[in-house]
C-alpha cells in the first residue's frame, strides 16, 4: 500500500481504513500492518512513542505493507518535523481549530518550492526544514524523497472542538488538505458532552460537519475507538472514508481479558 493507493481509493469514493498504534513495539507496529489495513498511524499524543524509537517503528509498518503515519502531539514546527524525518508518510495534526492553525502546520510539513497550491505571487512565512535524514537515506536519496515522497506526504486535520466545527468552511477550503479526522471524545468533552455520543447536541455537531464535508466535497474520517464491525460498516454507508479503526492497546486487552468460568457443581 502507498499513498497513491490511499488517494486512488479516495478519488473512487471508496473508504481507507487504518487502525491505531500506541505501544512502541515494532513488532506490534508489523503485526498491525499485517493485518490488512491501509495505513497504521503512530499515537506520538497519547502513546508512549520517543523520537529515537519512531524510525524503528515506520520501518515495521512498511515491512508490514502499510503506509506509517503519525498521530503528532500537537501540529508544531518540532513534531511536525521530527515525525517526518523518522519517515512518516502521513500526518495526523491534533486540535486543527482555525485556517491560520492548519495554514502553518501544513506549512512545517511541506519543502521550499512544494506549495504550487497557493495563490500567485504568495509565499510561506516558515517551511520545512531541508536536511538529510532517516526518511531520505541520511542524504543518499535526498533528491528522490524531496521530488516524490515529500511532495505527496498525506494530510489530515483532527476535528476535536466544537471551535473547529464553527471554523469548518475555512479549514474543508485549504488545497492541500487530503481529509478530516472527527475525534469523538474530545469533540463532546469540548461541549460539556464527554463519551455522550447519542446526546442531540453531539450528533447536531456531527450532522453539520457531514453537511460541511458534502458542501466541499471533503473526505471524513473518524476514529472508531471500539472495534465494532458493525459501526464500520455504518460510518462507511454513512460517508465516511478516512476511518481509523480501533487501537493496539484496545484489540489486546479485549482479546487477552480472562474469561469467566463457570464453578463446577
Amino acid at each position: 500500500m502507498t499513498i497513491d493507493d490511499i488517494r486512488a481509493q479516495l478519488a473512487a469514493d471508496r473508504p481507507t481504513v487504518g487502525t491505531w498504534l500506541q505501544l512502541p513495539s515494532p513488532d506490534v507496529a508489523e503485526l498491525m500492518a499485517r493485518a490488512g489495513y491501509d495505513w497504521v498511524a503512530v499515537d506520538m499524543e497519547h502513546g508512549s512513542f520517543g523520537r529515537t524509537g519512531l524510525p524503528d517503528v515506520f520501518r515495521a509498518i512498511e515491512c508490514g505493507g502499510a503506509v506509517p503515519f503519525a498521530r503528532l502531539p500537537e501540529a508544531g514546527k518540532t513534531h511536525i518535523k521530527a515525525a517526518l524525518e523518522a519517515g512518516a508518510h502521513g500526518l495526523i495534526f491534533p486540535m486543527i481549530e482555525s485556517r491560520h492553525q492548519l495554514d502553518r502546520a501544513i506549512d512545517w510539513a511541506t519543502y521550499p518550492g512544494q506549495d504550487s497550491w497557493r495563490p500567485s505571487g504568495e509565499t510561506a512565512m516558515e517551511y520545512r526544514g531541508v536536511g538529510y535524514c532517516r526518511a531520505n537515506v541520511f542524504g543518499k536519496d535526498f533528491d528522490a524523497y524531496r521530488t516524490c515522497i515529500a511532495r505527496e506526504i498525506f494530510l489530515v486535520a483532527q476535528i476535536e472542538h466544537i471551535r473547529a466545527v464553527d471554523a469548518l468552511d475555512a479549514i474543508l477550503t485549504h488545497p492541500r488538505l487530503d481529509a478530516i479526522m472527527v475525534g469523538p471524545y474530545d469533540l463532546s468533552g469540548s461541549m460539556g458532552l464527554t463519551g455522550q455520543f447519542d446526546h442531540p447536541d453531539f450528533k447536531a455537531a456531527m450532522s453539520r460537519i457531514d453537511a460541511a464535508c458534502r458542501r466541499h466535497k471533503a473526505r471524513m474520517g473518524l476514529h472508531i475507538v471500539q472495534p465494532d464491525p458493525a459501526e464500520l460498516a455504518r460510518q462507511v454507508a454513512a460517508g465516511c472514508r478516512f476511518i481509523a479503526y480501533g487501537i493496539d492497546t484496545v484489540f489486546l486487552w479485549r482479546g487477552a481479558e480472562r474469561p469467566v468460568l463457570q464453578e463446577a457443581l
